[in-house]
């Protein structure tokens, strides 16, 4: 190979890595934590889209079909109660903006014995946020369900991501070795009936430090950026960063080795969200009073 034409294509191997990296995020010191409410068990977890100053919860399997609001300094709003809909064992929480209007997706998708057969995702319209110095207190219905299963039988999934771009769900399986990652059509056809979430490839959340945390390689948590760019996966140690370039597709970033930040030290994170302008990155964990982790870019 002539010199000029090793250059190139060193250079272009480079700008190729160069532009995979993920961007950095430093964990922040202050400590906000969620103040006493009824969030008791937080497994969920979205930035509003109307105002980055709150954040929707909602609490794990058995809890009551609630979707709670609290700023992101943790002061306690409200909640509002999904109509004709049951916690069976509710994972994630995503909200996204779709023809101009915002989306909060509720993800029923725990199974920890790989049993159920079916799962149900319900997406609704964010509810207007309460005035200052008010409470929410309303009920909201979907504007549209999504049963499914997977291919290949039953999985547990506490991690559902949302691609508004590209029109899909990303779903990363929890106790499979490795997560595999399945995709699902956002708004599918309302005859579809029951969907099967295709399977598109695996990935890995390994600490990249020996710890003695349980689980610690198991995803418990998934968002997407709100420009598609970038996807934040949680386990109990840390949030792990899956770049992606334009015209790539999801499997192909999740095969990559994503990067690790810096130990978020919850007891048991299950929730992750970005920001909406990408510039934040916010954690928290089961249990009362939890503290509120921020990553900042």
């Amino acid at each position: 190979m002539k010199i000029r034409h090793w250059i190139a294509a060193l250079a272009f191997v480079v700008t190729a890595h160069a532009a995979e990296k993920a961007p950095e995020f430093r964990l922040l010191e202050r400590n906000h934590k969620l103040q006493p409410s009824p969030i008791k068990e937080a497994s969920g977890l979205a930035i509003s889209s109307a105002d980055p100053g709150f954040m929707w919860i909602i609490n794990d399997s058995g809890g009551t079909p609630d979707i709670h609001l609290t700023t992101t300094d943790g002061t306690y709003r409200g909640k509002v109660t999904l109509k004709d809909a049951k916690n069976v064992d509710w994972e994630d929480l995503d909200s996204f903006t779709l023809d101009g209007k915002n989306y909060l997706l509720v993800a029923d998708t725990g199974d920890n014995d790989s049993k159920r057969k079916d799962r149900t995702l319900h997406i609704l319209r964010e509810p207007a946020l309460p005035a200052d110095g008010k409470s929410l207190d309303a009920t909201a219905a979907a504007v549209w369900k999504i049963k499914f299963q997977y291919e290949g039988g039953p999985r547990d999934c506490e991690s559902v991501g949302v691609d508004t771009q590209a029109g899909k769900i990303l779903l990363i399986s929890k106790r499979t070795k490795p997560p595999e990652v399945y995709e699902l059509p956002l708004r599918p056809s309302e005859k579809a009936g029951t969907l099967v979430a295709k399977k598109i490839g695996t990935t890995s959340v390994k600490p990249t430090v020996t710890t003695i945390l349980p689980y610690q390689d198991q995803p418990c948590g998934l968002d997407i950026s709100a420009d598609n760019s970038l996807a934040a996966v949680v386990t109990y140690h840390t949030v792990f960063l899956f770049p992606r370039q334009p015209k790539e597709s999801w499997a192909d970033a999740f095969a990559r080795q994503p990067a690790a930040l810096a130990p978020h030290h919850l007891g048991q994170a299950e929730s992750v969200a970005f920001s909406k302008d990408g510039k934040s990155i916010y954690t928290v964990a089961e249990g009362k009073s939890s503290p509120i982790r921020i990553y900042q870019r």
